[in-house]
């Protein structure tokens, strides 16, 4: 390895790859060292691609703000890359191969990224932990017998054993924020289609409703910057989002002025919190209090419980829409020794229990509906700020299902999510920061909520935030390598 700092981000090691103090053939065989004598411990790098990236560095870079820097794709999704297997964790798609790259993987090439492996989610994204039976658990890099979360779980523990300094994830329910929590570093969902959702070119876009892509970062600069060059509408995009006023690397630093913060410390679903998820917000609200925003509590008036029926309609029915265009895509059809009980449950939930077009536009409209309801209460406020997650991270098989009961597990995903999956339905930014360890070293994140279209806001925020605790400095044993540990225990 070449000594490089666990805590220099994305944007650090490509001011040295400019200053030619490093080449990035060097930081790639570099972060090729560190999937291999980090990755066993958690599992979170579950293919390869040493020799595309190997020819990509030994060819002329395209000139962007990450120029060199190695990068992980999540296997499924949006980032398909040409000639590279992309299985979404399912033996549906274990021979899969795109032809072409996806528009997002093209996009991170222009910004001079070098994709050199895939990371592990759940069977296509549909969990809030990532234990596919395909390739096995990701374990949580602070205790690995806990979840690392989902879906983008290996994208995250990845970054929190600095493998690299940030990789792709993407979010639908919460699987950019819950990862993040869940591993102690810093996840933000964009304002819907802020990038695109170029899975209708893979076949993987029904979801468009509630899906956002973009990354988990050790650096908020890394994050603002990475927006600014993958974001951006195609052409056939239902809508635009919002264009920001200026580049989102600009509001880095930028001060906030003096926020009106509102946070809520109950579930909108009606359950009991976990305590430290509480703890974790109580303790953000009284530091961004002490930074001189205006900080209140207050709870939404509204039934988070209506949430999960239409959600459901909307997730069976694009689930079994996706497996429909994929099969006409691989030529393979779809039977149920193909997926994992829970999948192929909500895949015929989808196909055959009478999601027919009227109950899922009527799905929608109650989704819009509830959308209207948490805007009228976030109106006075600019920010909106609570527990990621439910409960601090679960141990692994908390969600499992089994044939008899194969929905078991989406039951418990939904008392886990109570907030980020309302942040999906209204499709604002929200963003998850690691301010707070529990007393047993666990990492739990707090939500903010920005307004619809306004993510400049909260990277102002979480820049400052950034500032006030700086997080990269704390990172878990299993980031170090095993000679490292070894000659720990010696000297103690």
């Amino acid at each position: 390895m070449i000594g490089l700092p666990d805590d220099l981000d994305g944007l650090g090691q490509a001011e040295l790859v400019r200053a030619g103090e490093v080449t990035p053939a060097e930081l790639l065989e570099d972060a090729i060292e560190r999937v291999e004598t980090r990755n066993p411990a958690v599992n979170a790098v579950i293919g390869t691609m040493y020799d595309e990236a190997r020819r990509a560095v030994a060819a002329p870079i395209p000139d962007g703000p990450f120029t060199g820097v190695p990068f992980l794709l999540k296997d499924g999704g949006g980032v398909g890359y040409a000639g590279v297997p992309m299985t979404s964790a399912s033996r549906f798609l274990q021979d899969y191969v795109p032809a072409t790259d996806g528009e997002l993987t093209r996009r991170y090439k222009a910004a001079g990224l070098v994709p050199f492996g895939k990371t592990n989610l759940p069977e296509f994204g549909l969990q809030p932990t990532t234990e596919p039976e395909l390739f096995g658990p990701t374990r949580n890099p602070w205790n690995l017998e806990l979840s690392a979360g989902g879906s983008s779980g290996g994208a995250a523990a990845a970054v929190a054993t600095r493998m690299v300094p940030m990789a792709n994830a993407s979010d639908s329910g919460g699987s950019i924020r819950i990862p993040a929590s869940n591993c102690g570093v810093f996840g933000m969902k964009p304002t819907r289609l802020r990038i695109s959702s170029a899975r209708r070119h893979t076949g993987l876009s029904s979801r468009m409703a509630v899906l956002s892509e973009h990354a988990v970062t050790l650096s908020v600069r890394d994050c603002a910057t990475l927006l600014d060059a993958t974001a951006g509408p195609l052409p056939g995009d239902p809508f635009v989002a919002p264009r920001p006023e200026r580049p989102y690397a600009e509001e880095v630093g930028r001060d906030p002025g003096r926020l009106r913060i509102v946070y809520s410390t109950a579930s909108p679903l009606g359950i009991p919190l976990h305590p430290d998820c509480i703890a974790a917000v109580e303790d953000a609200a009284r530091l961004c209090e002490e930074l001189g925003h205006h900080v209140e509590l207050r709870e939404p008036e509204i039934d988070g419980a209506a949430l999960i029926g239409p959600f459901s309609t909307v997730s069976a029915g694009g689930l079994a829409w996706d497996i429909a265009r994929l099969e006409r895509l691989t030529g393979r059809t779809a039977t149920a020794e193909l997926f994992e009980p829970a999948t192929w449950a909500m895949i015929e939930q989808g196909r055959s229990s009478g999601v027919t077009i009227l109950q899922y536009l009527d799905a929608l409209a109650e989704l819009q509906t509830l959308s209207q309801r948490l805007a009228d209460f976030q109106r006075p406020y600019d920010v909106w700020l609570t527990p990621t997650a439910g409960s601090v991270a679960p141990p692994l098989g908390a969600f499992a299902s089994d044939a008899s009961d194969p929905l078991r597990g989406q039951r418990a995903a939904g008392l886990f999510l109570p907030f980020t999956t309302l942040i999906n339905v209204t499709g604002q930014p929200a963003m998850s920061v690691p301010l707070y360890w529990t007393a047993d070293g666990i990492p739990v994140g707090t939500h903010f909520v920005g307004p619809y279209g306004d993510e400049g806001l909260l990277y102002r925020l979480a820049a400052q935030l950034e500032a006030a605790r700086p997080w990269a400095g704390r990172r878990p044993d299993t980031a170090r390598t095993p000679a490292h540990r070894a000659e720990k225990e010696t000297q103690q």
